[in-house]
């Protein structure tokens, strides 16, 4: 149940660098299991309005569905819930081939501001182009000077929808008395075409927690005094100290398989003192 981190919900306990202070180098992190957060840890959710969601319902639904794209949707063991259910996803490249994806260039502060193309008020921006170049009405500052470069992908996959791709109608965006340059650049890239299909493998969030603890559930026992100090510190908050019990108690861990494992870090699923936690080790 390795997974790929796209989608809300199924986002690995990672531990994350506060602005200011130092990451230790190690961590011991027990959470209490209850069944959403088991499942939270061993699947990903098909977001409303993502491309996941869209092609996983229409796989579900049709019995399978195709689409074409740069890069793979899914991890080949990824478990997905859509509406309350649990799916295991199939993914299958059956063609390959070159598609033309387009970029969208905005400077900021161009030399020259005179359209040679068309000028339109952002406003007026389809809502498509509005939603990329959000930026021009927040006012944001790109982190480069020069301006921002925005990924529209495929003219198939943009449609109709657009002003700028793939045919180029403007190139002055004016916004509250700025004008903006937009180029539109275009290249060639490998596309393949995908085929999906899904088994569901829970109906709801109950039935595949007790899925997940049957293949995953194992109890912590056996522990000495200062093993089982450094579990119950893991408990009330994290344990951060590098020692021979802190080792222990890891080497204890990682002896089974887990819900999400990489060489220095990984989420296991144990039980201590007859109390279900999700662990994270790092």
């Amino acid at each position: 149940m390795e997974r790929r981190q796209f989608l809300a919900g199924g986002t690995a306990l990672l531990s994350v660098a506060v602005a200011g202070c130092g990451h230790p180098d190690v961590e011991l992190d027990l959470e209490a299991a209850s069944d959403e957060n088991i499942a939270d840890k061993a699947s990903t959710t098909a977001d409303p309005g993502s491309e996941e969601r869209r092609v996983l319902a229409s796989a579900r639904d049709d019995g399978s569905a195709t689409r074409r794209g740069r890069e793979e949707l899914f991890d080949r063991t990824d478990t997905v819930r859509v509406d309350g259910a649990f799916y295991e996803v199939s993914e299958t490249r059956v063609e390959s081939g070159e598609a033309t994806v387009y970029d969208v260039d905005v400077a900021f502060n161009p030399d020259d501001t005179k359209a040679a193309v068309g000028e339109v008020a952002y406003d007026d921006l389809p809502e498509y182009d509005r939603e990329r170049l959000s930026f021009v009405a927040d006012g944001r500052e790109p982190a480069d000077e020069e301006g921002y470069n925005v990924d529209y992908g495929t003219a198939g996959a943009v449609g109709d929808r657009s002003a700028l791709v793939p045919e180029q109608e403007y190139d002055i965006v004016t916004h509250g008395g700025d004008r903006y340059r937009v180029e539109v650049e275009s290249q060639t890239v490998p596309e393949n075409e995908y085929r999906y299909e899904v088994t569901e493998v829970a109906p709801d969030v109950g039935a595949f927690a007790d899925q997940v603890r049957e293949e995953y559930l194992f109890a912590l026992t056996g522990l000495s005094a200062a093993e089982r100090e450094v579990v119950e510190e893991a408990i009330d908050g994290a344990y951060y100290e590098d020692d021979d019990a802190f080792r222990s108690v890891v080497d204890r861990v990682r002896d089974h398989e887990g819900l999400d494992v990489d060489d220095f870090y990984g989420t296991w699923l144990l039980s201590y003192e007859n109390e279900e936690y999700v662990t994270y080790v790092e």
